[in-house]
């Protein structure tokens, strides 16, 4: 039997679980061990020379660890694109976020407003910056520790209205799901895999990521909010 230790973000810990049940069916002598925390942490932990065969985190994350010898070069394989949706707790007043402008007077008109420490959260600070918006919402961010899902802040009432990946907001309870960022200011990530500098068994990594990134995963990654890469 083959163990593979991989660690990822949260992002795609749903995911994940699906694509190694598929891959276990493919390959039976291989176990694959997933652990999912705060993308932060996790490139931290990599950096810092804890051992792990694979690593799946956003791509600009991937390409940091390449750059510093922690991943393989060479390595990466792209997996997912992820998009951002925005949500609001259940029952409330759904505000229409349906292009730029009406999106971006929600967020004005919001009591709260939740994001994470992700990328997505990166950029939308980003985004927020462009619109000249900042310092006029600051006070009112509640942002997500790493790990921690939006989405349930949503549901326990300490946000107003959130923003996360979409796959992270299936399924929560005790939210409505509005729909994606309006596509003139969508926020796209990409989730890459790649074989860690610590691994013993790289040829096992590259037979695991080229199966997942194939077509025959393509449905389960649609049933999770995301489109394969």
């Amino acid at each position: 039997m083959t163990t593979l230790r991989l660690i990822s973000s949260m992002a795609t810990k749903p995911l994940l679980a699906d694509l190694v049940a598929l891959y276990k069916a493919q390959a039976p002598g291989v176990e694959v061990q997933v652990e999912s925390v705060g993308g932060v942490d996790a490139a931290k932990r990599v950096q810092a020379g804890e051992a792990f065969d694979c690593v799946v985190l956003a791509s600009n994350a991937i390409d940091t660890l390449i750059a510093d010898g922690k991943a393989l070069a060479g390595s990466r394989v792209d997996l997912v694109h992820s998009g951002v949706a925005v949500a609001v707790p259940a029952g409330a007043e759904p505000p229409d976020i349906s292009t730029e402008g009406a999106l971006k007077q929600a967020i004005l008109s919001a009591r709260t407003l939740g994001y994470s420490t992700g990328p997505s959260g990166v950029q939308l600070a980003k985004l927020f910056d462009r619109w000249g918006i900042t310092e006029q919402i600051q006070d009112r961010i509640v942002q997500a520790k790493p790990g921690v899902p939006v989405g349930g802040l949503i549901a326990q009432g300490e946000v107003a209205l959130g923003f996360q990946q979409l796959s992270e907001m299936m399924g929560v309870a005790g939210i409505t799901v509005l729909g994606p960022l309006p596509d003139a200011v969508q926020i796209t990530t990409t989730f890459s895999g790649s074989v860690a500098a610590t691994s013993a068994q790289a040829q096992a990594v590259r037979d695991l990521l080229a199966f997942w990134a194939s077509a025959v995963t393509r449905d389960t990654k649609v049933r999770h909010g995301m489109v394969a890469a």
